[in-house]
């Protein structure tokens, strides 16, 4: 037999669907992260990678998919023009002549985030601010596999207690066995050049543009480095100008300030 429920009964029930309805979509607002959690509300960032640093004549940005890494990094914040890199010390680095710009992000206070360390920052950045929370893992040098699912803070500041535990015990020896081997012609934006070893280096790969009738491609590199220090796009050292933009097709060596890597060092996340 049906059963026929009263119209008074099916308003009350609407009427209740409808406010689990809200409370439900507030608690999702509630949860959603900005896309740079480490900024402050009240911060005021002085422009973004894509606005400060334009193409070469002639050239114009990749396109990057919304909520993509490429896309991501394209907007990360910048310190003022003319900023200079300081260590996790508060001090000046040594050499200030190897920069184009610096990245809006804090180092800590410790020396832990270094090279692979900044890009293992940022890479876990952009997946916590899409919530992909799973995602965010990395190998220590022995092996084993750290996750930010399994760490019992889930806010941002758990995630920065959480990359300071990565940075003590992974590194570019790590970092460069959890990543596959890619071609240099094949080089996309969130690519690694990096070489793994006690002290390696690493730089990542943060912006790329293509001229549409030669079909040249350029790209902008970023790096922290030892000590600890503010994480910074660099400058071309073969560049006459100074423009920190590298060039295509790479030869059997990148030239960067502070490193040279073969070209046989470029490597991408699975």
């Amino acid at each position: 037999m049906t059963r026929t429920v009263p119209a008074s009964r099916r308003l009350s029930l609407s009427a209740l669907t409808f406010a689990l309805l809200l409370v439900w979509g507030a608690g999702t607002a509630a949860e959603a992260r900005p896309p740079y959690g480490w900024l402050e509300e009240s911060a005021a960032p002085t422009g973004t990678l894509a606005a400060r640093i334009a193409p070469p004549p002639g050239f114009e940005r990749v396109p990057a998919e919304d909520e993509s890494f490429a896309a991501w990094l394209r907007g990360l914040p910048l310190r003022p023009d003319g900023a200079p890199v300081m260590t996790y010390t508060g001090k000046p680095k040594w050499r200030q002549d190897v920069h184009a710009a610096v990245i809006d992000i804090d180092v800590g206070k410790r020396d832990l985030q270094q090279c692979a360390d900044a890009i293992m920052r940022l890479r876990a950045e952009w997946l916590y601010g899409l919530g992909r929370d799973k995602e965010i893992a990395f190998n220590d040098t022995d092996g084993k596999r750290r996750r930010f699912s399994a760490y019992k803070r889930k806010d941002h500041a758990g995630l920065r207690k959480y990359m300071d535990l990565v940075f003590a015990y992974a590194g570019t020896y790590s970092l460069e066995r959890e990543l596959k081997t890619v071609a240099a012609d094949d080089i996309a934006t969130g690519d690694v050049f990096i070489k793994g070893g006690f002290p390696g280096h690493a730089v990542l790969v943060a912006d790329m543009a293509v001229n549409r009738e030669t079909g040249e491609r350029r790209f902008l590199l970023l790096q922290s480095y030892m000590p600890a220090q503010d994480i910074h796009v660099l400058k071309n050292p073969n560049s006459p100008d100074g423009s920190p933009w590298y060039a295509t097709p790479i030869g059997e060596q990148l030239v960067t300030p502070e490193w040279t890597f073969p070209r046989t060092a470029l490597r991408r996340w699975p």
